[in-house]
């Protein structure tokens, strides 16, 4: 029999320890060569999606049929889970809502709910139980994984910040949007303006679910709801939209109208070209060039020309010949005898000139503008215009 054959065939082969050791794992962590964490193979029947899982739309059966015929292939991302009892520490009336599962789902539900409809036994986890120290961080955590999520739309987002704003305020209320703001990366008013989209009545937070009402319309209706304190029902809010559609569509159509009458009126400023002046020609012969060709010019009423002529500067005397005893040239005396003709010059008063006005648009609140630009502008233009604003905002 070969070596090869008889490799593993001895009784102590099966009893080499495989992996680091516990103290080898705990030192490897303490110097940053591993992660406080690493992958574990979980049964599905033994982990629990959190009931804090702003998120509710998954796809559909076939969306996730397909999916989890991906994951029994490869499973290229882990999902993230926390032992029940830390989470039950945070969220002890949880405890009837998660059952016996031994693990809480945190990020990976879509994966988890594939795995399931497909009939996967289990899947790979990543155990965290440091995102359960606390609930903000928990929900802090929870809500970062699915900001950028396309399919996350903006009223799953919206209830999530407000979850996470509630958290925040079980420390102190006065500041807690402050505080959720920070830990999002974001700016205080935009965490206002999400929350302020759950003030709408539920079938307009459908509509914006479901992407058939675009968010800056959930924004107007929003501003609408401000100035108007009154309950207002979901047909109402729409019909107010419609009429307030037509307006902006009537604003800008007089808008163009406007600029189109100032570009005109630029045009009819431009003077014409003036004609070609014939060049004189050698003393005593006539001018040459094309304007000699042409036929003279009518004569100028006397009271278009008068203004011309006290504006045309004085002829230059000619200076008297002294007396030597001689007399003058033929071509001096011709010259002397050649009446001036004054040049008519452009009169100011003929030609005024006409001021080209400029359009005025004028503008309202700040999210009208910003409005106004995204029906006019390409994504990848306001991008560019928002990274300008913030600059400019810096060197202030």
């Amino acid at each position: 029999m070969k070596a090869a054959d008889r490799l593993g065939t001895g009784a102590s082969f099966g009893n080499v320890p495989r992996g680091r050791s516990a103290r080898g794992r705990a030192k490897a962590v303490t110097q940053g060569d591993l992660p406080a964490y690493e992958l574990v193979r979980l049964r599905l029947n033994e982990v629990a999606p959190t009931p804090l899982n702003p998120r509710r739309n998954f796809g559909t059966k076939e969306e996730l049929t397909r999916f989890g015929e991906e994951l029994r292939a490869a499973q290229l991302a882990a999902c993230v889970a926390v032992s029940r009892d830390v989470y039950l520490n945070l969220w002890p009336d949880h405890e009837d809502r998660i059952g016996e599962a031994g693990h809480i789902l945190v990020n990976g539900e879509r994966r988890y709910r594939s795995a399931s409809q497909v009939g996967l036994d289990a899947l790979d986890f990543v155990v965290r139980d440091e995102l359960a120290a606390s609930r903000e961080t928990f929900i802090n955590h929870l809500l970062k994984e699915n900001l950028d999520r396309a399919d996350f739309d903006i009223i799953e987002r919206a209830r999530g910040i407000n979850e996470l704003v509630e958290v925040c305020a079980e420390e102190s209320v006065r500041g807690a949007r402050t505080r959720a703001a920070e830990n999002l990366g974001k700016d205080r008013s935009w965490v206002t303006h999400q929350l302020s989209l759950l003030e709408l009545p539920e079938e307009i937070q459908r509509m914006l679910s479901s992407g058939d009402l675009p968010e800056r319309d959930g924004r107007l209706l929003v501003r609408h709801l401000k100035d108007h304190q009154g309950l207002m029902t979901a047909a109402e809010l729409l019909h107010v939209l419609k009429d307030e559609k037509a307006a902006r569509s009537a604003e800008r159509e007089a808008e163009r109208a406007l600029l189109a009458e100032a570009r005109g009126r630029t045009q009819n400023t431009v003077e014409p070209a003036q004609p070609d002046r014939p060049s004189p020609g050698p003393e005593g012969q006539e001018p040459t060039g094309p304007a000699a060709d042409s036929p003279a010019a009518p004569a100028t009423p006397a009271r278009e020309t008068a203004p011309a002529a006290q504006s045309a500067p004085a002829a230059p005397a000619v200076p008297e010949t002294p007396d030597t005893g001689h007399s003058p040239t033929p071509e001096a005396a011709k010259a002397a005898a050649r009446p001036t003709t004054p040049v008519p010059t452009q009169s100011a008063a003929r030609h005024p000139a006409v001021p080209a006005e400029r359009a005025v648009i004028e503008l309202g609140h700040v999210e009208q503008v910003a409005d106004a630009l995204a029906d006019h502008m390409p994504a990848e233009e306001l991008k560019k215009l928002a990274g300008l604003l913030l600059e400019r905002a810096d060197n202030k």
